[in-house]
């Protein structure tokens, strides 16, 4: 490989990828890293993504072989490929699947981990994660594990740099009539996207067992609800289905009744309202969290420490859907690793884990089977075009005093409650009067004096299941057309004509509550017209160190992002409108 001097990628021997923001192939170069690469640092002109083991191993899981991924590197890079790295990229892929899990046809409460190569099962017969699931050896290439500890067995594996792959199987569940309508209840004509397809045929796999477990990667707005209805209508069974809030809850209910045969009886909501358990079940992670009064620090079975988990047992379920998987409770992972003969489908808008356990996802729920890039999808008129822009103004002189004197954690509350956004917020509402407006924060004080301010509706998690779903519902309906919200409508809330978005305070560096924030206006716009999001930040503050951080899921997805200042409001936001040029990008 030669010098090529107009290519945008410099990958380093650190397994680091250099992206220059303002190469023509570009956006070439970023959609084929995003496949196997992490997006580490997003600045303004070059951007860094990382090699790691769980992303080569997620693309090892997708089908990506180390080749593609290598000659592509090699397509869109400047200098020739360090060997080091190319060596790692081929050793990480071909250990996805060294070792895999099958059933023991003599014994159903055993599993066969069988490999091809002798010497990595005698390595990992000492390995210290996985010794204490060992229940002999069978011949040279077959260590026998017990079939109640499948997921403890792949957790130990990822940690000793061998996942598995898992061609155990699932238990097909109670049967269960599941069909798809062709016309919605509501009257309108329903079909199926081709991704929406796709993304169902690459977990389903035929029903084989290489298919059943995994993750799906949606934008917010792409009906990742429609995906999960396809799987069950594939898989016919029983479905138990977690969901983030009460709310989502009762809109998968009424997406379920719209949208599939399914009767009101057939569907159960087991919430902290109802205990009802039905062919399907939909349930919160809130409900299934919920401890025994005095049971916490205790050694007990999960079930008597979270009563709430048997409803994992209460039915023979053919398949579980984990809706925002990556909000998954530690204690969900715990019963998740007891009943992986369970097919399991994680649907998300992005696999970015605030507390670090993307590797439990992998092996637990899956690795991730179909991902889609956002602008992909804005391209083909499935979400809005977007442009995102960022609004730095200064702390007033008071406030920077107190922000300098204080402690680190008492820090970003000053900056992000600073009262100079308020009159940001003034111009932004009268340059979009005309608009649906969200304005969404996390400081409930600094919620109620906007609420007052303007006199709009608030909702907050004190406001009850009843009056947040009228209040949706005259949103829906243009009835009202600005709501403050708090973080509680972050998740699998469904606003579509919603087109504005002003983020006045956000929790820390959160880069998935920011993709879940930008989803909120992505739906389609009947007219056709493009998505506001902004984020008022307190300049030369932790609130800008940690905007920074949400900014990278954003650049990750290929939004524009402008950043503005105090005095540049409201010359600049004409220029924010996405030229026809750009929106069809």
């Amino acid at each position: 490989m030669e010098f090529q001097s107009t290519a945008p990628l410099i990958v380093q021997g650190d397994r680091t990828v250099l992206l220059e923001v303002n190469n023509p192939l570009y956006e070439e170069a970023r959609d084929h890293l995003a496949r196997f690469a992490e997006l580490e640092k997003s600045p303004e002109y070059i951007h860094t993504y990382r090699l790691s083991s769980l992303s080569l191993w997620n693309a090892a899981a997708a089908g990506l072989a180390a080749e593609e991924i290598i000659e592509g590197l090699e397509r869109y890079a400047k200098y020739p490929l360090p060997e080091n790295v190319v060596t790692e990229i081929r050793e990480a892929i071909s250990r996805y699947g060294r070792v895999r899990l099958v059933p023991d046809p003599n014994d159903p409460t055993r599993l066969r981990l069988i490999s091809d190569d002798v010497l990595l099962l005698l390595e990992l017969e000492r390995n210290r994660h996985l010794k204490p699931y060992l229940l002999g050896r069978m011949g040279p290439h077959t260590l026998q594990v017990p079939a109640s500890r499948r997921g403890h067995v792949k957790q130990a594996l990822v940690k000793a740099g061998y996942p598995a792959e898992d061609l155990v199987g699932y238990l097909p569940g109670a049967s269960l009539s599941m069909e798809l309508r062709s016309v919605c209840q509501s009257g309108a004509p329903f079909h199926i996207r081709d991704y929406q397809r796709d993304a169902a045929d690459v977990f389903w796999a035929d029903g084989s067992e290489a298919g059943g477990s995994g993750v799906i990667v949606l934008p917010c707005g792409a009906g990742k609800t429609i995906v999960g209805m396809v799987v069950m209508a594939q898989v016919q069974a029983n479905t138990l289905i977690l969901t983030p809030s009460t709310i989502a809850a009762r809109q998968w209910r009424t997406e379920l009744l719209d949208k599939t045969q399914l009767t009101a009886d057939e569907i159960g909501e087991y919430t902290g309202d109802r205990k009802e358990i039905r062919p399907v079940t939909i349930t919160t992670y809130q409900i299934l969290t919920h401890r025994k009064r005095g049971t916490k620090g205790q050694h007990l079975r999960l079930e008597e420490e979270f009563p709430h988990f048997e409803l994992f047992g209460q039915a023979d379920w053919g398949l579980i859907i984990y809706d925002e998987v990556h909000l998954l409770p530690a204690p969900v992972f715990r019963i998740t690793a007891e009943i992986q003969a369970r097919r399991r489908l994680g649907l998300t808008a992005t696999l970015v884990r605030e507390d670090g356990q993307e590797e439990d996802v992998f092996s637990l729920i899956g690795p991730k089977k179909y991902d889609v890039p956002w602008r992909d999808l804005e391209h083909q008129g499935w979400i809005a075009p977007a442009v995102c822009c960022e609004v730095r103004l200064p702390l007033p002189d008071e406030l920077r005093l107190a922000y300098i004197m204080a402690e680190r954690r008492e820090q970003y509350p000053i900056a992000a409650q600073s009262p100079l956004k308020l009159r940001i917020l003034d111009e932004l509402l009268q340059y979009h009067r005309d608009d649906n407006v969200l304005i969404i924060g996390m400081y409930l004080e600094q919620l109620q004096q906007v609420a007052e301010r303007y006199g709009y509706p608030l909702i907050t998690g004190k406001t009850s299941n009843r009056e947040r779903e009228l209040l949706y519902e005259d949103f829906r309906l243009g009835k009202i057309k600005h709501l403050v919200v708090s973080k509680v409508a972050n998740f699998s809330i469904d606003l579509p004509d919603a087109n504005v978005a002003i983020q006045i305070s956000g929790t820390f560096g959160s880069r998935q509550e920011e993709a879940q924030r930008l989803g909120r206006i992505l739906r389609p716009k009947a007219d056709g017209s493009q998505a506001y999001f902004y984020t008022l930040v307190s300049k030369e503050t932790i609130d800008q160190e940690y905007s920074a951080n949400r900014q990278r899921f954003l650049t990750e997805q290929g939004y524009r992002y402008v950043i503005l200042y105090e005095d540049e409001i409201p010359s600049a936001l004409p220029e924010l409108a996405l030229r026809p040029s750009e929106a069809a990008a």
